[in-house]
């Protein structure tokens, strides 16, 4: 990882009028703070203008942007063995949960490198659009996004080696599923995402993969109850997918990617994804009262306001042109489906945080 590319000619220009874009203020550019370069690619999944610092060339190669959902699932491990009042090994608990959050790193490496290998990353394709590509680009080359993906993994299979010696062989199954489910997202040759398979492996990922694997890393045990308790927040995460795909539905059916938004058409997807956000609550108000989470999970209901804000989006068709600055058009659902996760995700483990404390 160096700094010494320029990336001003990759880096969106967002003072220019751009069809089916909004105007809005640029990048932060050299001479800007780097705390305030790092917050643009939180922020943006965007690169800040002129020469990338390490730390901003990390985060957009990540897209760190997105990473707090899989923070989210760790806490949410963490938390529940507390709610359960289970033996909690700690430091085992915050390697799992690193482990976590590198295994998404190296996943978004994956999708980029094997995107681009069979065909789907392109020039004009929503990837490149709402953020540069790092080899279409010219910022890396393929070699070099390899060697990052491959260096990522390497780190995650020392702290599986590590966490199987110290609480046993199921450590293998949850690291090692979440691996070749991931790969598979785009790699050949199963593609799930071209099968339409990509949205419901996210559910698998987010919830029983990283919060059983890290919950069994931190007491030993993989109940069912929690398993069955990770499936809200999962179901969250996977609404963001859905969203990104019906953004980037015209694109995958011209190329031939059957996502589910593509097999249902956007107007069912879009009436699906409600009915996923809706779910959410029925969800977890049915293991409150099954008292698989606690009663302070009910907080959920302080994200309605921002539900009927994104509800309303998801009831119309995507517009010509983004009505509001949006620094990742052509993007339009998955944003709007990310700002409702990340509000009920947070008071999600609040609820959490007050059962742990608590115990109701």
């Amino acid at each position: 990882m160096t700094g010494t590319r320029d990336t001003t000619r990759t880096a969106p220009r967002d003072t220019e009028q751009r069809p089916g874009r909004a105007v809005v203020a640029g990048p932060p550019g050299d001479d800007a703070p780097r705390r305030r370069r790092w917050l643009w690619v939180l922020a943006t999944t965007n690169p800040p203008a002129g020469r990338l610092d390490p730390v901003s060339k990390w985060l957009w190669l990540t897209r760190a942007g997105v990473l707090p959902m899989t923070l989210v699932a760790a806490a949410s491990a963490g938390l529940l063995a507390l709610y359960r009042d289970a033996e909690v090994a700690w430091g085992w608990w915050a390697l799992a949960s690193a482990g976590i959050v590198l295994a998404h790193m190296a996943n978004n490496l994956m999708n980029d490198l094997f995107d681009l290998e069979v065909g789907t990353d392109t020039e004009d394709y929503p990837r490149n659009l709402y953020s540069p590509h790092p080899v279409l680009s010219g910022v890396l080359s393929r070699r070099r996004l390899g060697a990052y993906a491959l260096a990522v993994n390497a780190a995650c299979l020392a702290i599986m080696i590590v966490l199987t010696a110290a609480r046993g062989w199921p450590i293998v199954a949850f690291a090692l599923g979440g691996f070749v489910l991931s790969a598979a997202y785009t790699a050949p040759p199963l593609r799930l995402k071209k099968h339409g398979l990509g949205e419901p492996t996210v559910l698998v990922v987010w919830g029983p993969l990283m919060v059983g694997g890290v919950y069994y890393a931190a007491t030993g045990t993989a109940p069912a109850a929690v398993l069955v308790a990770s499936l809200p927040y999962a179901l969250l995460c996977t609404t963001v997918l859905m969203g990104k795909h019906i953004d980037k539905a015209p694109w995958d059916a011209a190329s031939g990617t059957r996502t589910l938004p593509v097999i249902l058409g956007e107007s069912r997807a879009r009436r699906l994804t409600q009915g996923m956000f809706a779910a959410f609550f029925v969800l977890v108000a049915a293991l409150v009262a099954a008292r698989l989470l606690p009663v302070a999970t009910l907080a959920v209901a302080g994200a309605a306001p921002v539900l009927r804000r994104v509800w309303a989006a998801f009831g119309r068709p995507k517009p010509e042109a983004s009505p509001v600055p949006n620094p990742v058009w052509p993007l339009w659902f998955a944003p709007l489906a990310f700002v409702f996760t990340r509000r009920a995700g947070s008071l999600f483990v609040a609820g959490l945080v007050v059962g742990a404390i608590v115990g109701w």
